[in-house]
């Protein structure tokens, strides 16, 4: 999006202009530096500032948030938490990247998982930092509704899960069931667990006791 900095400022100053008649975030995607976030952000300034002197309003307390999509960025979550309002983990971009494995290439598509115990810690460590520096931490990808996966998501704190209106009421039926403190019994299993197999048997399990 920076080597194309004209046109990403008329999508920036056109979100600008939109959030003057409803709510509206800004969410920067591939962000995997401190530096590529300033940068951004720098950016939607200048754009603030073009649309002050032709004096078009929007909302000046718009939130910005990242996609936590490259190992990278989850691993300095910490530091990035600190630039903006919220993370979004995008789970089917920070698995393939995590594993190292096109999930769409079916000769090592069955190395793609939900339940690698890598990418898991790795979320466990964007919410904890997200937290810690009092902002809101959403997932988006497949990962959101997968149905085995939501009391260790509850246990972190996942403060929202983001999936298809198809997957809505069932997400919910499920939160609704489980116990926050066996949640975290459970999720403290799982991290201590060594295989995509076992966690994913152990979930199951959980699920199913349920």
């Amino acid at each position: 999006m920076f080597k194309r900095k004209k046109l990403f400022k008329i999508q920036l100053r056109a979100i600008l202009r939109a959030s003057n008649f409803g709510k509206v975030k800004i969410m920067f995607p591939m962000i995997s530096s401190l530096k590529e976030i300033r940068e951004a952000k720098n950016l939607l300034e200048e754009c603030k500032k073009e649309l002050d002197y032709e004096k078009i309003k929007y909302d000046e307390n718009i939130e910005i948030g990242i996609m936590i999509e490259v190992p990278s960025a989850a691993i300095i979550s910490d530091v990035l938490a600190k630039e903006v309002d919220f993370f979004s983990i995008g789970t089917n971009d920070l698995i393939q990247y995590t594993v190292a494995v096109d999930r769409l290439n079916n000769n090592v598509s069955d190395l793609y998982s939900n339940y690698n115990l890598a990418v898991l810690r790795l979320i466990k460590i964007v919410i904890e930092n997200g937290h810690k520096n009092g902002i809101y931490v959403g997932m988006c990808g497949e990962a959101a509704r997968d149905i085995n996966l939501i009391p260790i998501f509850m246990a972190m704190g996942l403060d929202e899960f983001s999936v298809n209106p198809s997957y809505v009421c069932r997400v919910k039926r499920y939160m609704s069931q489980y116990d926050i403190y066996q949640c975290e019994k459970l999720c403290k299993r799982v991290l201590s667990l060594e295989t995509d197999e076992e966690i994913e048997k152990t979930l199951e399990e959980f699920r199913n006791e349920n």
